[in-house]
């Protein structure tokens, strides 16, 4: 029997040099974590011991470490897994981007590359690409940053983690989203509701959202969507029983439309509405719906 206090969690933030991990370490603390980043990976028992002697203090820990501890490939996956074998709740929480995001995020803030030595900070960010792929392959949840700003990526954590203490709460998050500006990398599950007819084409409901009633009457008003909600809430109690019996704590859904802005809006409540009413913990995001169509 391990010896670990059950409520003990310790998340390892990792992943690509300017993905975000300094801000994603700052919404861990304003969540209530202890948060330590850049700790050596040689240094990890020895934290881990320390929240187990101070359970009551703390409890739930986010730690940073990445490319810039040296020897942190070498040792990290093993003294990982040697925590979890010994009983520690731990998770691997991946942060990643586009290379071009990448390119103008180092860009701008004139830092080198930590890997990219006498090359440039493309060769720096394909080397690191390529070291961590397998620990990308082991995360036990990807973010990709490229289009969240320093708000909507705080929202964001804040969804996957808030209530993170009870380890079998179950986590809905449900976006709206316009295939114009991209898809959300982080979608367990994706919807495309461009087969509705566009409220986009009415001059009096263009300017409005899927928020306002008559852009909601009208897509509700379809007979096509009708059919499409009741198909979706009979697949959502199907599986969501099924995810928390194989114990996901989240799971996050995507509903996309050409803009974000009408469509996939108006049907995000409606489903979040529908979940809401069977008890369930649901997070809601319109990433688009503000966005210059």
């Amino acid at each position: 029997m391990s010896d670990v206090p059950k409520d003990i969690r310790l998340v390892v933030i990792s992943g690509l040099s300017g993905s975000g991990k300094s801000c994603v370490i700052k919404s861990f603390e304003d969540l209530g974590f202890f948060c330590v980043d850049n700790l050596p990976s040689q240094l990890l028992h020895q934290f881990a011991e320390l929240c187990k002697e101070s359970s009551n203090t703390i409890s739930h820990a986010a730690i940073g470490i990445d490319i810039r501890e040296r020897t942190f490939l070498l040792d990290f996956l093993k003294i990982y897994d040697e925590l979890i074998q010994k009983g520690y709740h731990m998770e691997l929480l991946f942060m990643e981007a586009r290379d071009e995001v990448l390119q103008r995020r180092f860009s701008e803030s004139r830092r080198p590359h930590p890997l990219a030595g006498e090359g440039s900070v493309t060769d720096g960010i394909l080397l690191e690409r390529t070291s961590l792929a397998h620990l990308r392959r082991r995360a036990d949840r990807v973010i990709d940053t490229s289009d969240l700003h320093v708000h909507a990526l705080k929202e964001v954590i804040t969804q996957y983690y808030l209530g993170s203490g009870q380890a079998r709460q179950f986590n809905i998050s449900l976006t709206s989203f316009g295939y114009k500006f991209g898809v959300p990398y982080e979608l367990d599950l994706l919807f495309d509701v461009r087969f509705l007819k566009n409220p986009h084409f009415i001059d009096q409901l263009r300017p409005l959202t899927g928020n306002d009633e008559p852009v909601q009457q009208y897509v509700l008003g379809l007979q096509e969507t009708q059919v499409f909600l009741d198909k979706i809430y009979d697949l959502l109690d199907f599986l969501l029983p099924l995810y928390q019996k194989e114990g996901k704590s989240y799971l996050t859904i995507g509903i996309g439309c050409t803009g974000g802005k009408h469509r996939s809006v108006a049907l995000v409540n409606q489903v979040e509405s529908y979940l809401r009413q069977k008890e369930l913990t649901v997070q809601c995001r319109h990433r688009d719906v503000e966005s210059d169509q």
